[in-house]
């Protein structure tokens, strides 16, 4: 499970505003949001497992992220990672509608795909949706379709609607809205794949269970004059605090730190 909550040209100062949350096995390795040494204008955290990323953004001017798609069946042995999806893109210099029209969706598990470049943002996902290039708007994306009416979803696109309004947009009201711990009532949990409290967990925006949850928050902030900022910062099984890195790059120009 992972949460994506963007605006997409719908502030006077920023191309993108984005909060996500990173949903993930505690066991499995990753290492912090860093320039890749063998990408070096790539700004990632990155799965030590597969080699690839869920959110990167590069001084090319091109960002992506990545969701997988939640499904009640077996992985197929044999596919490529989904991260590669995000690596290969922001690294490369295909036009968008080319590198998602040439995606090989059969050869991935389910995933969800936005792409941003210049002005443009593309949607795509190998389970029927896109590729769609994006309006003006505010946006969520979970483990489904697009704006799939979840309530966490809901509940987490009103509050960035409502951050933008108030035109104070800033890191730390950003991942407030991602902190969100509040769960759905045991009435509206329907999951026959999970167990329970598992099920429960995974309808709150950030999830704590022993096993499984948010690893991670990033928010990114894309200035119409070319300056993005990210921020991700991490959490321990326990949903405490681990960790927080902060960067900022010129689109084109020299990074900031």
């Amino acid at each position: 499970m992972c949460l994506i909550v963007f605006a997409w040209q719908s502030h006077p100062e920023y191309r993108l505003v984005l909060a996500a949350n990173r949903d993930e096995f505690h066991s499995r390795p990753t290492r912090k949001l860093h320039w890749w040494p063998d990408q070096p204008d790539t700004l990632a955290g990155r799965d030590l497992q597969a080699g690839g990323t869920w959110l990167a953004a590069n001084r090319n001017g091109r960002f992506a992220t990545v969701t997988n798609y939640r499904e009640g069946q077996p992985r197929k042995a044999g596919l490529k990672s989904r991260g590669d999806l995000v690596t290969d893109f922001v690294s490369g210099d295909v036009a968008q509608e080319d590198y998602i029209g040439g995606i090989e969706g059969d050869r991935f598990a389910g995933f969800s795909l936005l792409t941003a470049a210049g002005d443009e943002l593309w949607y795509v996902s190998n389970r029927g949706d896109g590729p769609c290039r994006l309006k003006q708007g505010i946006y969520g994306l979970s483990n489904a379709s697009l704006d799939t009416p979840w309530s966490k979803l809901v509940r987490s696109r009103d509050a960035l609607t409502a951050l933008l309004e108030s035109g104070d947009v800033n890191d730390t009201a950003l991942m407030r809205i991602m902190s969100d711990r509040k769960t759905a009532p045991v009435s509206q949990v329907d999951d026959e794949h999970l167990p329970f409290e598992l099920a429960r967990a995974v309808t709150a925006p950030f999830i704590v269970a022993p096993d499984y949850g948010t690893r991670c928050t990033t928010v990114l902030t894309w200035r119409n004059d070319g300056k993005v900022s990210m921020t991700e910062r991490r959490f321990g099984p326990g949903g405490e605090q681990s960790g927080e890195s902060n960067f900022q790059f010129t689109v084109n120009g020299q990074p900031g730190k």
